[in-house]
């Protein structure tokens, strides 16, 4: 499995960016898709995760309201919009894609796209 992101970039408080992940590969076996952040200094932190079938959506409580995020299953490609965007939303969002290996829960990572919000 092969994760691109796209669509950062600098936007003022208040404003609204729409990231893309294009996903390519063996994409069968993907049982969910997440979108995470890192911000300088701190954790990595799970923005949004959308199970591939069944399940239900999660998003973090910083996000809740704000962000959606979705998928659009005939271009292999997840999507989080982010709106009501705050200068805290600043950081590189990646998006991952999770599949078991026998035992193993393994997580492809995308090279990230950086967002910049202003006050």
């Amino acid at each position: 499995v092969q994760l691109v992101e796209s669509g950062g970039g600098l936007v003022e408080a208040g404003g609204s960016l729409r990231l893309s992940c294009a996903v390519s590969g063996s994409t069968g076996t993907i049982n969910a898709m997440a979108w995470y952040r890192q911000a300088p200094e701190k954790q990595r932190e799970l923005v949004a995760r959308m199970p591939t079938v069944g399940g239900s959506t999660k998003y973090a409580d910083s996000v809740k309201g704000r962000f959606t995020i979705s998928r659009d299953n005939a271009k292999n490609t997840m999507y989080l919009q982010m709106n009501s965007l705050r200068p805290e939303d600043t950081a590189v969002y990646l998006c991952s894609a999770g599949e078991w290996s026998g035992s193993r829960y393994l997580l492809t990572w995308g090279q990230g796209t950086p967002v910049t919000v202003s006050s």
